[in-house]
């Protein structure tokens, strides 16, 4: 990808902008308060060929799902104004991915994707920068080589944003970080329309995989309840996302080892909701061990490498990031003892999406045997809950280890990609079957969540989409 990014200024805008709020994430009683979704900066940050795209997707292997690009695409950076948890001022950044070209997919008006990102510690993390974020590379290939405006928000705490944390999981923040993102990048492209000629149509899709598959369904809901007259959605799709807090809590929590990521996890929750509501606890060692009560409060989003964390003992040493409890676990054992009354799991409850009727098509994507984020408390549930209430539209499920669901090309592809990645594993232990096996399973749970399942599901909420699309939705 051609990439030029010229972000001097960036931080001297956000200041001055922030400064008539009165400053930092708060604002003065006597200002003027900018509103949500203000533009703070705007700009075209690079663009990826035809080629470009086509030569990346056949280098990671996804192209027969992904499909030959359609589009080149422009990559748009905006850096807005939204609110943090307490109603402050804030800011954060979007990637915009427009498609180009002289293809009728690429032109003229075209269905917006909202889409959130996964689960990151990284504190640079940024979906404009599609060379470099893996995740941002795939969402292009996907749909803006396919002919979707992507807007993916970064999310309040990463990039460049001011907030000094982010609001890890709280449906209700995420849901305005996203809808603002959504505005400023409208705002922008509508703007630029006279050199940016391909444009919004009122056609919005909302996606997201892990904590995006959350966050996708937080949006819905709150636009659905509050901006139904500013925006119209088309369907919705959740990827492996972690639906039920509450119920996804109580096995992490009552178990003596947490689910693959959970010390990556818990203090990004636990910040988020301590910022929230201010009750989680009084002093940071009520939830962590001594050796790292001191820093978990501020440990992510960071830019230092988890590995440099665990050498520093900022972190349990463990690969899988599961230790939670005993020597050496993140987490005291009288906050497990007293975890089904405090107000973390009180917080989980509140930001649990299982209890309201989406008004539009949800498609619900994962694996079932998923080691991080488990398929059957989140997507099943999450299926059977929401159908069920009153005038809810329809919900679909769809487990990418089952044909009868997903078709037996994305059932095998998946399967294919787990032997794979099995007997990548193995090979190295040809005389000891024994540790072959151990060696597969283990090299198979490390990649499920974050590698195998994405560009599968993906491929089946494209597809989804793209029929409610046809259908007029």
């Amino acid at each position: 990808m051609n990439r030029h990014y010229p972000l001097a200024g960036l931080a001297l805008a956000a200041s001055v902008l922030l400064s008539a709020c009165g400053g930092g994430s708060g604002a003065a009683n006597d200002d003027p308060v900018v509103p949500r979704g203000t533009v703070v900066l705007g700009q075209l940050g690079g663009s990826a060929t035809i080629a470009q795209i086509d030569a990346g997707t056949s280098s990671k292997g996804i192209q027969a799902l992904s499909g030959t690009a359609k589009c080149g695409v422009d990559v748009h950076y905006v850096y807005y104004m939204t609110r943090d948890p307490n109603g402050n001022p804030a800011t954060a950044s979007t990637g915009v991915l427009v498609p180009s070209g002289t293809d009728a997919s690429c032109t003229g008006q075209r269905p917006v994707l909202l889409y959130a990102h996964g689960t990151t510690t990284t504190k640079s993390f940024n979906m404009a920068q599609v060379t470099t974020n893996t995740e941002a590379s795939l969402v292009m290939a996907f749909y803006a080589a396919q002919g979707f405006i992507v807007v993916a928000p970064n999310y309040m705490g990463y990039d460049r944003s001011g907030l000094n944390y982010t609001p890890y999981l709280n449906a209700e923040s995420s849901a305005v970080d996203m809808v603002d993102g959504l505005r400023a990048a409208k705002s922008y492209l509508g703007a630029n329309a006279t050199t940016i000629t391909t444009q919004p149509s009122a056609k919005l899709l909302i996606a997201g995989y892990s904590q995006g598959g959350h966050v996708a369904l937080a949006t819905q809901k709150v636009i659905e309840r509050d901006y139904s007259s500013e925006f119209t959605i088309s369907a919705v799709g959740g990827m492996s996302g972690p639906y039920n807090l509450a119920g996804f809590g109580d096995q992490i929590v009552g178990g003596e080892k947490g689910n693959i990521g959970a010390t990556l996890f818990l203090p990004l929750m636990v910040t988020s909701y301590q910022k929230a509501y201010g009750n989680i606890y009084s002093a940071p060692t009520e939830i962590y061990q001594t050796q790292y009560a001191a820093t978990a409060e501020t440990l992510f989003p960071t830019d230092t490498s988890l590995a440099d964390l665990m050498a520093a003992g900022k972190l349990p040493a463990d690969s899988t990031f599961r230790t939670l409890f005993g020597t050496g676990g993140l987490l005291t054992d009288t906050f497990r003892a007293g975890y089904a009354s405090s107000n973390f799991r009180k917080a989980l409850v509140t930001n649990t999406l299982l209890d309201w009727a989406p008004k539009h098509p949800v498609a619900l994507c994962g694996g079932a045997n998923d080691p991080t984020v488990y398929f059957a408390i989140n997507t099943t549930a999450a299926k059977a809950n929401l159908s069920a209430q009153p005038k809810a539209a329809t919900v679909t499920a769809y487990n990418v280890e089952d044909a009868t669901t997903v078709g037996a090309t994305v059932a095998g592809g998946f399967a294919q990609g787990k032997a794979a990645t099995g007997a990548a594993a193995a090979a190295a232990y040809p005389n000891d079957p024994v540790a072959a096996a151990t060696a597969s399973a283990t090299a198979i749970a490390g990649a499920y969540h974050g590698t195998l399942v994405p560009p599968f599901c993906n491929v089946v909420v494209r597809s989804y989409f793209q029929q409610v699309l046809a259908a007029g939705g």
